[in-house]
C-alpha cells in the first residue's frame, strides 16, 4: 500500500484521517510538534516525527529517508482573528512551512500533494453561500497565508508537475479536537469554558452565520483525492448554516445533559467576516460528499469525550503587537 505522510496528524483532521487510513491497510507518518494536538490523539502505533516544518533541511533530510508517495497537509495554526497580532508566526507557521513541504515534494517524487486551505481565503466581499469559481478576497492573514500556498501549489505543478488538490474545509468539529485554545474552535472553547463554570462568550452580536460540519464525514473525500482531481479545489463542510448565537444555545442544551447550566456573555466584536458558509456542490457531484452532521447529536458526543480529558492549560500566545487588540485577549 502507499505510504502517506499526515502533518497535523495530531489534530482534528489528522487523528481521525490517519486511523481511517489505518484501518484501511495504508503505512501511515505522522508530523506534529503538538502545539495543536496532543499525543492522546494519535493513532496506536503510528510514527510521528516533532521536526519543525519551518527547518527547511529538516523536512528535506526526512523525506530524503522517507520517501513517501502522498503528503496530506493539515498542519496549521488556524486562528484567522488572531493572525492580525502574529503576522509574522502566521506566515512562518502557514506559508514558510508549506512552501518546504512542496519543494520536498517535488525533490523526492510525491505523487501528490493535498492541502487543506479554509473558507477563509473567500473574504467578505463575496457574498456566501461561496463556491470554488470565485475570485479570493481574504481579510486578514491567515487566510492571506492560505491563498498564497494555494497558488504556489499552482506553480509547483505547471513548473514541476507536483500534482495536488486543494480542500476548503470551514468549521469542522468533533472529538479530539482542541478544546484548550482561547483563540480558535468556537464551539470547543465553548465547551472547555462549560466544564470550567465559565460562561459561554460570544464576540459582538452573535449574527454571524456559520455552518459546522463533523469531521467524520471527511474521510472518504480525503482519500478519493488521492488519486483524482488533480489541480482542482473542493469546498467540504456542512450546507445548513446557523448562527452563533443559536449555536451557543445549542451548546448550553447539551451541557444540561451532563448537569452544567452556563451562561451566554457577549464581548466586543472582533474583526471577521459576518457570513462565512459554503456551497458543496462541486465536492458532492464529483467526489460523492455527503454531509450528514446532526449539530446536537455532535456537540453531546464532545461534551462526552471532553469530560474524560485531563484538565490541560489553556494555550496562549506571544503577541507581536497589542495595537488595537481585543479586550478578552489581553493578558
Amino acid at each position: 500500500m502507499a505510504k502517506i505522510l499526515i502533518t497535523g496528524i495530531a489534530g482534528l483532521l489528522g487523528s481521525h484521517f490517519s486511523r481511517y487510513l489505518l484501518a484501511k491497510g495504508y503505512k501511515v507518518t505522522g508530523i506534529d510538534d503538538f502545539s495543536g494536538g496532543y499525543k492522546e490523539n494519535l493513532p496506536d502505533g503510528v510514527f510521528c516525527s516533532t521536526l519543525n516544518l519551518a527547518d527547511f533541511d529538516a523536512v528535506d533530510n526526512f523525506f530524503n529517508e522517507e520517501r513517501f508517495d502522498y503528503v496530506y497537509h493539515f498542519a496549521a495554526y488556524a486562528a484567522e482573528g488572531l493572525s492580525p497580532f502574529i503576522r509574522t508566526f502566521n506566515y512562518t507557521n502557514n506559508v514558510i512551512a508549506s512552501a518546504n513541504l512542496i519543494t520536498a515534494s517535488i525533490n523526492y517524487g510525491v505523487k501528490k500533494f493535498i492541502f487543506t486551505s479554509s473558507n477563509g481565503v473567500y473574504g467578505e466581499d463575496n457574498l456566501p453561500p461561496f463556491n470554488e469559481n470565485m475570485i479570493p478576497k481574504p481579510i486578514d492573514p491567515y487566510g492571506i497565508a492560505k491563498y498564497a500556498v494555494e497558488m504556489d501549489l499552482k506553480n509547483a505543478r505547471s513548473q514541476f508537475g507536483l500534482n495536488y488538490s486543494i480542500i476548503r474545509p470551514h468549521n469542522v468539529i468533533g472529538i479530539y479536537q482542541n478544546i484548550w485554545d482561547k483563540y480558535r474552535n468556537v464551539v470547543g472553547i465553548w465547551i472547555r469554558q462549560t466544564l470550567h463554570n465559565e460562561p459561554l462568550t460570544v464576540y459582538g452580536d452573535g449574527l454571524q452565520k456559520r455552518a459546522f460540519s463533523d469531521m467524520v464525514y471527511y474521510n472518504e473525500p480525503f482519500e478519493q483525492l488521492m488519486t483524482e482531481f488533480n489541480g482542482e479545489i473542493f469546498n467540504l463542510g456542512a450546507d445548513k448554516e446557523i448562527t452563533l448565537i443559536d449555536c451557543a444555545k445549542l451548546v448550553q442544551k447539551c451541557a444540561s445533559n451532563f448537569g452544567f447550566k452556563p451562561e451566554i456573555i457577549h464581548l466586543e466584536p472582533r474583526v471577521e467576516a459576518k457570513y462565512a458558509y459554503a456551497d458543496h456542490t462541486k465536492a458532492k457531484k464529483l467526489l460523492g460528499f455527503e454531509d450528514k452532521t446532526d449539530l446536537e447529536k455532535t456537540i453531546n458526543e464532545m461534551f462526552s469525550w471532553a469530560i474524560k480529558q485531563p484538565d490541560r492549560r489553556v494555550k496562549t500566545m506571544k503577541y507581536e503587537t497589542i495595537k488595537n487588540l481585543y479586550s478578552y485577549w489581553k493578558q
